[in-house]
């Protein structure tokens, strides 16, 4: 039951494998309408192909820097990760690719301020900051918009006060899909590699982490995650401190 925020415990929400049915129970399907936090759009910006939506709910969200949460437009939803930062932003981020077309994309290309979105279920992958982190080299690699959760990271680790090397590498498809570029050269004393995706394998047998202690987080999509996990391991990374979360494209 600790499991289980008491903000949801406090609405009636139980874990189902925590309970014992003694009687007809009722089972319904999640309903956007009457289950979703009402979430209004609060700015839109676009970086070439890459839509940056922020939205502010009805009621504070708790999450973690690294977690996900399944946007419902209308009757379309999918599952973006949150690029802002709990308690330092007072609204939720997401980054879209916006390049394929798509049911969500579509409707996302028609947004306006002051639209109001659903939020469904909030997710926890691979992705996250471990305090114990702290001395150790953090490598943050992604693809596209797989920057989005590496981003919150990235923001964490140093409001906690990271103390070992911080590199990120961000892959695009030409030089505009660098959406972060701006606030990422901003920061002090973290090493920032932006590489365009003709030259990524070339920047890939540039990467020789310093300790084995290294731990990476990686992002993006399948093909991308598999490139930057094979560079890793070939350079010494143990397996166990690759962290990995994979973009699924849907139609």
């Amino acid at each position: 039951p600790e499991a289980l925020a008491p903000d949801k415990h406090a609405q009636g929400w139980r874990l189902a494998c925590q309970c014992r049915v003694v009687e007809d129970l009722r089972v319904a399907l999640f309903d956007p309408q009457q289950d979703g936090l009402p979430a209004q759009v609060c700015a839109l910006d676009w970086f070439g192909d890459v839509l940056r939506v922020r939205l502010r709910p009805e009621r504070a969200m708790r999450y973690q820097a690294g977690q996900h949460v399944v946007l419902w437009n209308g009757a379309v939803a999918r599952p973006y990760s949150l690029a802002s930062l709990p308690g330092e932003d007072d609204f939720l981020e997401f980054h879209i690719d916006c390049q394929h077309p798509g049911a969500f994309c579509d409707k996302a290309r028609g947004l306006q301020l002051g639209d109001v979105l659903r939020l469904g279920e909030l997710r926890g992958g691979a992705l996250h900051y471990d305090p114990d982190w702290q001395q150790r080299p953090l490598w943050l690699l992604a693809a596209g918009t797989g920057l989005a959760p590496l981003w919150g990271i990235l923001r964490e680790a140093l409001r906690q006060g990271h103390q070992g090397e911080i590199r990120v590498m961000h892959v695009a498809r030409e030089g505009v899909g660098h959406y972060l570029v701006e606030p990422l050269r901003q920061m002090a004393d973290v090493n920032v590699e932006l590489v365009l995706a003709e030259r990524l394998d070339e920047a890939l047998a540039g990467l020789r982490p310093s300790s084995r202690q290294t731990v990476a987080l990686v992002c993006g999509a399948p093909g991308s995650v598999e490139r930057f996990a094979r560079r890793l391991f070939i350079a010494g990374v143990p397996r166990g401190q690759v962290l990995a979360d994979v973009f699924v494209e849907h139609a």
